[in-house]
Order: C-alpha cells, then structure tokens, then sequence
C-alpha cells in the first residue's frame, strides 16, 4: 500500500476506534428505545445535557445539577408531568425555564423511565 493509503487508512481507523470507545458513555442505545423514548433522549440531550448527566454512567457537567438517572429515586419520574406542562422553574438564575407540550412530556418522561433500569 502506498504510504499516503496507509496513513489515510491509520487515522480513519484511530477515528473509528475513538468513536467506538466513547460509546459505552451512551448506556441507553438509541436502537433499544422505543420512538418516544428516542424523542426524549434528543430532547434531553440537546437541552439538559449541558448540566444534567442524562445517561446511565458519566457524571453531570455541572456538579450541583443531578443526574437524570437518580430522579426515579427522589420521586416517581411521571410526577413531572405538571411541572413540564407549567414549566420547570428552578431557584437559581442559570437554568432555563422550559414548557413542554403534551407529546415533548410524554418523549421524555418516556426517556427517563428507561433511565430507572
């Protein structure tokens, strides 16, 4: 092989392979959800994850923020429902105030159920 094809095939591989290990950190395969819990998972990715942990294993960014896998702990998860219907407003300035529509609420509340097991 030409030294140009190894060195391509080399850093696709590292690529590949870099990929691959990060993956355990998403404990919740998209492919094992179910649609709205795939909603979900999207949902809370794009607008949780920056504070909240909202897989199974990492730690949450912000230390103060807790992780969507221990909720089922403080309260049954569906007891959100209302919260997420009249937006979650939190006491501290850096959260953002979110309302969900019926469908969102159900995504999610679907998402972090699957967070229980």
């Amino acid at each position: 092989m030409p030294p140009i094809f190894v060195h391509r095939f080399l850093h696709t591989t590292l690529a590949a392979a870099a990929f691959a290990v990060s993956l355990p950190h998403l404990a919740v395969s998209a492919e094992a959800l179910s649609p709205p819990a795939q909603r979900g998972q999207v949902f809370v990715l794009t607008n949780c994850s920056r504070c909240h942990s909202v897989d199974k294993v990492t730690a949450s960014p912000l230390k103060v923020a807790p992780p969507f896998r221990t909720l089922h702990n403080r309260y049954p998860v569906e007891s959100l429902q209302e919260s997420l219907a009249e937006g979650i407003i939190t006491g501290h300035p850096t959260m953002p105030a979110f309302r969900l529509d019926p469908g969102q609420i159900a995504d999610v509340i679907a998402y972090l159920k699957t967070l229980e097991q």
